[in-house]
């Protein structure tokens, strides 16, 4: 059984969160980039890392570990930052997302994807696009534009603001 919405052969980013395996769809993803040096913005929740300076651009960084609840990421050699572009009420914003390492780009044909399983009416999962089936391990495929709430991204967006005004660059 496929997942509505989902009709053709999509590729995806894959990358790791401790255990587990995700996937994003390779159009809202711009660039990875290495781990690199992350300032932090006050005032922001936890899962908000700070700002990276991005060829002169301030880019919010999120550790997407934090979001779903697990422990923080610890920088390894791995560990990188997923340009992503998300968009929420018409609206786009340009974040970073922690990963504790990028796997692979792979393709999905619809009949290889099953709706996110319900877990009860109290848990939130419809930021889960579907759980895709590779090499009998499933991958979570995410709708990054459904994991942040619309208040969440206020935040990232102020943060952005706050790097633009050059208070945290120094400029």
């Amino acid at each position: 059984m496929s997942v509505t919405g989902i009709t053709e052969t999509t590729q995806y980013l894959t990358f790791r969160l401790e255990d587990e395996i995700f996937a994003l769809d390779i159009s809202k993803v711009r660039e990875v980039l290495d781990f690199t040096s992350i300032t932090k913005v006050p005032r922001t929740p936890e899962f908000m890392r700070g700002v990276i300076n991005l060829r002169g651009s301030g880019v919010p960084v999120v550790d997407m570990r934090l979001k779903f609840g697990m422990s923080i990421t610890e920088r390894t050699v791995n560990t990188c930052i997923i340009i992503v572009e998300i968009s929420v009420d018409g609206d786009t914003t340009v974040l970073g997302a922690l990963a504790d390492s990028v796997q692979e780009v792979i393709e999905l044909e619809p009949q290889q994807i099953e709706p996110a399983p319900r877990i009860g009416t109290r848990l939130k999962t419809d930021f889960i696009r579907g759980m895709g089936k590779r090499d009998e391990q499933f991958v979570i495929i995410l709708d990054i534009d459904k994991i942040f709430s619309v208040d969440e991204l206020a935040l990232v967006q102020d943060a952005e603001k706050f790097t633009s005004s050059g208070a945290a660059t120094g400029v």
